[in-house]
């Protein structure tokens, strides 16, 4: 399977129709903190265009530059993240695609519910460096949780070793359920999430579906393949001269839930 970057690059190059050697500036663990010092790089070295395919390195960019073109890739109302004056007319610097991994939240918290009927304590893995998303988030899980009579319990983790830590407490308390927060450095660790879950027999959903394909037991949200390639193809259309300002913003086009199918 194809992944999310290739998925983008390819886009972008056939809706540019030429090939280009991406400048990239990567903060490999997906530190949050340094994203800010890596926008300014971009923008110092003057890119063309700054393709962003999360919030906090969407919000990042649109705070270095009012002038070079920006194409996200959000999990949230661009609206009210200030990225865009609407959808349909993004005015300024940027445009790009909501993919609505924040605002699926409490059908997410349902359907666990329904795999899990018994549950009553869902604990919530969320990422406190990426500030924004994990207070939207853990804003919606409670609200949801207190609709289907379940009490939250939060448990923190921003490094593969606070995951660990996390996964210890966890092991202690014995939650029914557990929600895994949106978040960029935590899909780079799905590998490790799923298959702690699965050694802890802890039923835990996911918003998208690379978790699953990982091994875990649930996801419910949009494509995030699709999403890049969404990308990729503002990317590319601005490469060939279109402006932010002229590009609608895009919703996503489908929400799909993904589980694992057991035998015997």
């Amino acid at each position: 399977m194809r992944s999310c970057p290739d998925r983008f690059r390819t886009s972008w190059t056939r809706s540019a129709g030429v090939s280009l050697k991406p400048a990239t500036s990567k903060a490999r663990t997906w530190q949050i903190d340094r994203l800010p010092e890596l926008a300014a790089d971009l923008v110092h070295h003057k890119v063309n265009v700054i393709a962003a395919p999360a919030n906090a390195s969407a919000l990042a960019a649109k705070a270095a530059t009012s002038v070079i073109p920006i194409v996200f890739g959000v999990g949230e109302d661009p609206v009210k993240l200030a990225l865009v004056a609407s959808l349909a007319r993004p005015g300024g610097n940027a445009t790009g695609i909501n993919f609505f991994t924040g605002e699926v939240v409490a059908k997410r918290l349902g359907l666990l519910r329904e795999l899990v009927p018994a549950a009553v304590r869902v604990a919530v893995l969320a990422n406190p460096a990426n500030v924004a998303v994990t207070s939207s988030t853990l804003t919606a899980v409670e609200m949801a949780a207190r609709s289907l009579g379940m009490e939250v319990q939060i448990y923190n983790a921003s490094t593969w070793q606070e995951i660990d830590a996390a996964f210890a407490v966890l092991v202690r308390e014995r939650p029914d359920v557990l929600f895994v927060a949106p978040d960029p450095f935590f899909q780079t660790r799905r590998v490790q999430l799923a298959a702690l879950a699965a050694r802890h027999a802890l039923p835990a959903a996911y918003s998208v579906r690379q978790y699953v394909e990982a091994g875990g037991l649930m996801s419910y949200g949009t494509s995030l393949v699709d999403m890049y390639r969404q990308v990729g193809v503002y990317t590319g259309r601005i490469l060939k001269g279109a402006k932010p300002a002229d590009l609608p913003g895009r919703a996503a086009d489908q929400v799909r839930a993904r589980h694992q199918c057991f035998d015997g």
